[in-house]
């Protein structure tokens, strides 16, 4: 989850993962679906780890990460502070890699994905489409200056799935109950977004600087509490999921990639 290259200043979840936990909880339907790309892998790579969200039950687990702040956090005993970009691994040393919601944090993305290739076989990864036509609301209605900023963290889908041989691309609806706190998550939840340790588990609103989130959360309040919001989205409150445009790429590659 780093923005800094190895030997850098500290990491950006250094300074915004302290009670990471208390919001980002995975979510079971997720999990499922991440759990069924990993089936059968007995060593399994986690780039990114975090807290260890989303890691299967039945592997041996290896935990990377930048931000000792969220290894910290990270339940398992196999643990190694290193960057996406330069893993300390050796070629095919794992059945399968996994990067979830991660790959956007890399400094150099491409790189990162070429090492995923090199150390395991199958390459699960979870990430956003910034071309994808559903704009969150909070978004286009309160926080515009979250669109440049994801668009420059993000790559197209597309492209993330030719740099890593994906064969397959599932879109995941994120559900109106979606349990995992990351941005996204309470499209239908309006309120949520009113709670600043929210906003903190979330590396966009964490950030942007308080004078850019605070009126814009002001602005919200005062729609929720006039009912304005509910009635722009009177539509969306009947929904029970929404494709805002998550995707979980699988790959299969047989060694690592050739330049």
């Amino acid at each position: 989850m780093s923005t800094l290259p190895a030997g850098g200043a500290p990491v950006t979840y250094d300074r915004i993962g302290a009670g990471y936990r208390n919001v980002r909880h995975p979510d079971p339907r997720l999990a499922a679906l991440i759990a069924q790309a990993l089936a059968g892998a007995g060593t399994v790579l986690n780039v990114g780890a975090g807290t260890g969200s989303y890691e299967p039950t039945d592997a041996e687990v290896t935990a990377v990460d930048p931000s000792q702040v969220m290894l910290d956090q990270h339940p398992g005993g196999r643990k190694v502070r290193a960057w996406a970009e330069d893993l300390p691994f050796a070629d095919g040393e794992f059945d399968a890699a996994m990067a979830i919601m991660t790959v956007h944090h890399w400094t150099d993305l491409r790189q990162g994905l070429r090492e995923l290739r090199r150390v395991a076989r199958r390459q699960v990864v979870l990430t956003w489409d910034p071309t994808h036509p559903l704009e969150l609301w909070i978004v286009s209605e309160y926080l515009p200056e979250i669109r440049d900023l994801e668009n420059s963290r993000f790559l197209p889908v597309g492209e993330v799935a030719r740099e890593l041989g994906a064969h397959t691309v599932l879109p995941f609806p994120i559900p109106h109950d979606f349990t995992d706190g990351f941005q996204v998550a309470f499209w239908r939840r309006p309120e949520q977004y009113l709670d600043a340790t929210v906003r903190r588990a979330s590396s966009t609103f964490a950030t942007l600087p308080d004078e850019v989130v605070e009126p814009a959360v002001a602005r919200l309040r005062a729609d929720l509490e006039s009912g304005a919001w509910a009635r722009r989205h009177a539509d969306l409150l009947r929904q029970e999921t929404v494709d805002y445009g998550f995707r979980l790429l699988i790959a299969d590659n047989d060694g690592p990639p050739q330049d």
